[in-house]
């Protein structure tokens, strides 16, 4: 149906507007005549004025429905009595009436008005705007003069769809439009509409503050309702955008529809009810959300907290107490509020009896007093709209009571009245007087000194082109009566602020615009503030800010999975992986905690590794230092036996020089396995493993030279031919070479590819093991190959002199340290490469010690025991003497062999 009306409304206008032409003789001239006039009500004051403003409102808040079995197109009649517009209208008026009194804008000139009621209805808006430029009374289109005055330009017409339609038309002519409620940004579009201008900030501005709002109070869950017009699809387009920038999700988003659909209205009511969302955007006129409002009421919907539009945030069409359960707690966007000096009076000076012919007028007093005006057919509180059980009104209500016309307007209480919320009302006042002040630069201009080239003329009322005009509204700069600076920029739009306002009750039960806030838009400023000592009512069943989201916000130690094909507020909250957290809520990714850190049990934090290590205070480091120190001990205390007792023959045998560098490297072997205690450093990773290979090297070098001795002292006992003994300097040559050969390849160690500290933290992740990395493998093979290399040739050398007879055993004590010795390194390996983390290191340390007991043990406890506790055998005859064969008691020494080969004896003495 609402097709075939607008079908038939653009048939009526082609129809209306047809020429007929009738052709008489050659000679004769061609007449037209118009078919037809439109049914449009208004005022006019164009007598003795110099120029008219025109000026389109929506008296009337809708069309009645066309006949259906009219098959012609009908200039539709108005019902709805909107006092809203009414006072816009009077407003007009008023501010006209102002500019006509005052000597400093527009000196010897008057304006006068044309003005057309909307019916807030496209059709209507545009049979206005064709009316405009060329009337309906005359014969002939007479352009802009249709009152008997010329028309500078328009005020309105009072809602986006309606402009954007009225503007397509005057924009043809570039006829100044200034606009004082339409907010659509498409307005803003210069090439579609070069002559509309307004008042009031572009809806760019309020979606971008909407957002804002939404932000500052954590919501992200947001469905939108709109008017199935240019205003709310527009307003609704542009308000996703500013979402999806700001990573918000919309819900739902539906349409009010302009006439009333069931279907349409059932979705809507269904997508709130079915929605998580509890926060709402409303982008509609109050005319429009009227119905929405009743089916709200019917459906018992509450608990939804509604963002509101200028457009209806303080209408009293819907800031009713009965809606107060369903809006209330509403918050949204305003123009800034202002009081208009003498408006009030004006307002009040209005009364059908001043002119019968008035039928607006008439209409008022008959809707505000609820009566009918005498021998007054005008009709009043008529209703054709289909409700919404889907049945049509029609209802023509005439009441039975007559106004008598001392009715007082004092007792009223309606929208017309009351200027405590004079918001478009002011933009209506400042859109009439940028028209006065534009007119007023025209008109001051001084030939030659002009804007328009060449010649830099000037234009001239009242006979001035609408372009001309339009050079003077662009470059617009004034100040208001309440202070505020009006600048219009290159698009028509303006700066400024919006109020924020929050709907409660007041002590009256009645609704109060509380405002909470503002929202400052200049040409390098955006601000959204938020009053703090200012309470906000929510409509929630906690009175709490309400809890708007598709999923709650992930906590701490998760990250959002998105939800195939949902948005990105729905999402589910997945632990982060081992190694990674998310320290604030709502993180998107886990970030990774870095190599010396692990998770908490939450992992919403990264917390320090413990580091290990084999430290000195632990039972186990504790007990290796006390057997290293023992250990030194121990060999310092045979070192003291061996120095008091140095002039002993058994100190003396076989190279005392020997033993004690044997002593020396001990000691160096047992304390250097403190360096592998405690945390480790650079420095200690390279001191522990090649002081430990250097005392190795010298103690097995020594070890060597003794066993040389005992391999040459058997060979000697064993030939038949006489061999000399190996001379001492030899054996200390052996040492200095193994010396430095191992002192060499450490050297180059060091230099080349030194030991460093290492964090492993592969043998478990919880921790941080302090390790040293050997560098260079084939280095450190090297230098413990040469010690390998010294072991091996030990004993071989002793395993072969073990047989020699001697009283203390040396050759078979060497043999057997060194066969313990292989042992306690043989069995070392597969136990260290199968050991992790502190007792890697214990089981090295281990080694050392036992291997370095060995030594202490084998070569210097038997000795140390005949020295002490047996010292009758540490004499001459014993150690060094030839002595008879037959004597079975006492055994050749290694320092003397004696050898029975053909009854002789051969006598070899190896310390000299």
């Amino acid at each position: 149906m609402a097709s075939r009306n607008k079908c038939l409304a653009l048939g009526f206008l082609a129809f209306l507007w047809a020429e007929l032409c009738t052709e008489g003789k050659e000679e004769e001239e061609q007449t037209c005549r118009l078919l037809g006039k439109f049914d449009l009500n208004g005022y006019v004051d164009a007598k003795n004025h110099s120029l008219v403003i025109g000026g389109l409102f929506p008296i009337h808040s809708r069309t009645i429905p066309a006949n259906e079995s009219i098959l012609e197109p009908v200039s539709a009649k108005c019902e709805g009595f909107n006092f809203r517009g009414f006072r816009w209208m009077k407003t007009m008026i008023h501010t006209i009436k102002e500019i006509n009194e005052r000597k400093d804008i527009l000196p010897n000139i008057t304006l006068g008005y044309q003005i057309f009621d909307t019916c807030f209805t496209i059709s209507k808006s545009v049979e206005a705007a064709l009316v405009f430029l060329t009337g309906q009374e005359e014969n002939k289109p007479n352009f802009r003069n249709s009152t008997g005055a010329f028309l500078a330009g328009i005020i309105g017409a009072g809602g986006s769809s309606l402009s954007v339609a009225a503007s397509r038309i005057l924009g043809l002519y570039y006829l100044p439009q200034v606009g004082y409620a339409s907010t659509c940004s498409i307005l803003s579009d210069k090439y579609q509409f070069p002559s509309y201008l307004r008042t009031i900030a572009s809806d760019k501005i309020q979606s971008e503050a909407m957002v804002r709002l939404i932000q500052h109070f954590g919501w992200v869950w947001i469905g939108t309702i709109a008017a199935d017009d240019d205003y709310g699809k527009y307003g609704v387009k542009l308000f996703k955008e500013n979402m999806e920038n700001a990573n918000l999700c919309i819900a739902f988003s539906e349409i009010i529809p302009k006439v009333y659909s069931y279907e349409k209205m059932q979705r809507a009511v269904d997508a709130i009810k079915t929605s998580t969302a509890r926060v709402i955007v409303l982008y509609a006129s109050d005319i429009d959300l009227s119905p929405f409002a009743l089916e709200m009421v019917y459906h018992n919907i509450t608990d939804r907290t509604w963002i509101a539009s200028e457009a209806w945030i303080t209408s009293a069409l819907i800031a009713k107490p009965e809606y107060f359960p369903y809006f209330g707690g509403s918050i949204g966007f305003a123009i800034p509020r202002t009081d208009i000096p003498g408006l009030k009076e004006f307002l009040y000076d209005v009364h059908p009896s001043k002119d019968p012919n008035d039928v607006l007028t008439i209409e008022f007093w008959q809707t505000a007093f609820n009566c009918t005006w005498p021998n007054s057919n005008v009709p009043y509180n008529s209703d054709h709209r289909v409700n919404m059980t889907g049945k049509e009104d029609r209802l023509h209500a005439m009441s039975d009571t007559f106004c008598t016309g001392e009715e007082k307007l004092e007792d009223l209480k309606n929208t017309y009245l009351d200027v405590s919320q004079l918001r478009i009302t002011n933009n209506v006042k400042q859109a009439v007087y940028s028209m006065a002040y534009a007119l007023d630069s025209l008109s001051t201009c001084e030939e030659g000194r002009g804007p328009y080239v060449p010649g830099n003329t000037c234009a001239y009322i009242p006979d001035f082109e609408p372009w001309q005009l339009m050079y003077y509204l662009k470059t617009l700069k004034f100040t208001t009566h309440d202070g505020r600076r009006i600048e219009i920029d290159e698009n028509g739009d303006v700066t400024g602020y919006y109020d924020i306002l929050n709907w409660q009750l007041d002590d009256n039960g009645n609704i109060a615009f509380v405002k909470v806030g503002e929202y400052v838009f200049t040409n390098s400023m955006f601000e959204l503030v938020i009053t703090k000592n200012t309470t906000i009512f929510w409509n929630t069943e906690s009175s709490e800010s309400p809890h708007s989201v598709c999923a709650d916000v992930c906590p701490p130690g998760t990250r959002r999975g998105i939800r195939q094909g949902e948005p990105i507020c729905c999402f589910d909250c997945i632990p982060c992986a081992d190694g990674y957290v998310s320290q604030e809520p709502g993180q998107r990714k886990c970030k990774q905690c870095g190599e010396d850190y692990l998770t908490n049990a939450q992992k919403s934090e990264c917390v320090l590794k413990e580091v290990e290590f084999l430290a000195y205070d632990e039972p186990l480091g504790f007990t290796l230092v006390i057997l290293s120190i023992f250990g030194a001990l121990a060999v310092t205390a045979v070192t003291v036996v061996y120095v008091v007792y140095r002039h002993t023959p058994l100190v003396n045998a076989n190279d005392r020089e020997l033993s004690f560098l044997i002593q020396v490297s001990l000691i160096i072997t047992l304390l250097s396995s403190m360096f592998f205690i405690g945390k480790p450093s650079d420095w200690s990773c390279m001191a522990r493993h090649v002081t430990l290979a250097l005392g190795f090297s010298l103690c097995l070098s020594c070890i060597l030279g003794k066993t040389i001795s005992l391999f040459l002292a058997y060979r000697i006992s064993q030939s038949k031919t006489r061999l000399t003994s190996m001379h001492p300097v030899y054996r200390k040559i052996v040492v200095l070479i193994s010396v430095l050969v191992e002192t060499g390849v450490c050297a180059a160690y060091l230099v080349l590819e030194p030991p460093r500290v290492y964090k492993n933290m592969e043998a478990q992740n919880t921790k941080i093991i302090l390790e040293c990395n050997e560098g260079s493998i084939e280095f450190l093979c090297s230098v413990f190959g040469i010690d390998i290399f010294l072991a091996l040739l030990c004993s071989l050398t002793t395993s072969v002199a073990r047989q020699l007879p001697d009283n203390y055993y040396e050759g078979k004590c060497i043999t057997f340290g060194m066969l313990v010795f292989f042992m306690v390194w043989i069995c070392f390996v597969p136990v260290y490469l199968n050991t992790k983390g502190t007792f890697k290191v214990a089981v090295e340390i281990f080694a050392i010690l036992a291997s370095s007991y060995d030594l202490l043990g084998c070569i210097f406890a038997p000795k140390c025991f005949i020295i002490l506790l047996r010292p009758k055998r540490n004499t001459s005859e014993i150690v060094g003497e030839r002595i008879s064969t037959l004597d079975k008691g006492i055994q050749l020494t290694a320092s003397s062999v004696s050898s029975e080969i053909n009854n002789t004896v051969a006598s070899t003495v190896l310390d000299e």
